[in-house]
């Protein structure tokens, strides 16, 4: 069984996290984990880039956490493997397949319209799954859904309470949409994870996008009762 977390935060990119990318990297490998999906707060959303720096340096930032996560997992025999975490008005989503290169040619996505984001996206082969749809917080003013502009919903996160869960996973049957589960781990140190297993491993983000379109996956959910602190 492969273990794979898909959402995921960075102290380098994500100004909310208070773990490493290296110390995320060693938190999974210690729980049995395959691999892990950096997914670090985008630049229009919770991130430590500055908005008043180049965009070539912003984007560096975005990929630092990333970065750093990718060599102790190389070191450490974890594969990591990037996306990020879109915002839209509190509303978060994942966004998996592109990649440092596409970012940096598309510096319209700051401006552009969630739809023309989230159409962009699928042009350039790109997965877009709803974290934590249901999400109640001081700072949202309103559910938002794109059911016809998603392709999954994150219907585990190991943060959110069971209501909210449920919620999404009954957004994803009604829509027909792919399941994602996720631990939206900010810290190295939450007990609950939650993510997917595969049967065989993944080789990189377009296998692991392919392996959701497929179904040939199962939902990881597991609460670990005495976790180590790194």
């Amino acid at each position: 069984m492969n273990i794979y977390e898909t959402h995921c935060h960075t102290s380098e990119s994500s100004a909310c996290a208070a773990a490493s990318g290296e110390q995320q990297a060693a938190f999974y490998k210690a729980r049995g984990f395959r691999g892990i999906i950096i997914t670090d707060h985008f630049l229009n959303a919770n991130t430590t880039a500055p908005w008043d720096m180049p965009w070539e340096k912003r984007v560096d930032i975005q990929f630092l956490g990333y970065e750093h996560a990718k060599r102790a997992g190389d070191r450490i025999g974890l594969d990591v493997f990037v996306g990020w975490e879109y915002t839209v008005g509190g509303c978060d989503f994942l966004t998996y397949g592109l990649d440092k290169q596409w970012l940096l040619k598309h510096p319209e996505v700051m401006d552009i319209h969630p739809n023309d984001y989230f159409d962009l996206v699928h042009k350039s082969g790109g997965f877009i799954s709803h974290a934590h749809p249901f999400r109640e917080d001081w700072y949202i003013d309103m559910i938002r859904l794109f059911p016809r502009k998603c392709d999954a919903v994150e219907v585990i996160n190991s943060c959110r309470k069971q209501f909210e869960n449920d919620m999404a996973k009954q957004y994803a049957d009604n829509y027909g949409l792919i399941y994602t589960a996720g631990s939206d781990n900010h810290r190295a140190e939450q007990p609950r994870l939650s993510g997917i297993c595969t049967n065989e491993p993944l080789r990189d983000i377009g296998h692991f996008i392919n392996v959701l379109k497929s179904g040939k996956y199962t939902i990881f959910d597991r609460v670990y009762e005495t976790p180590e602190k790194e």
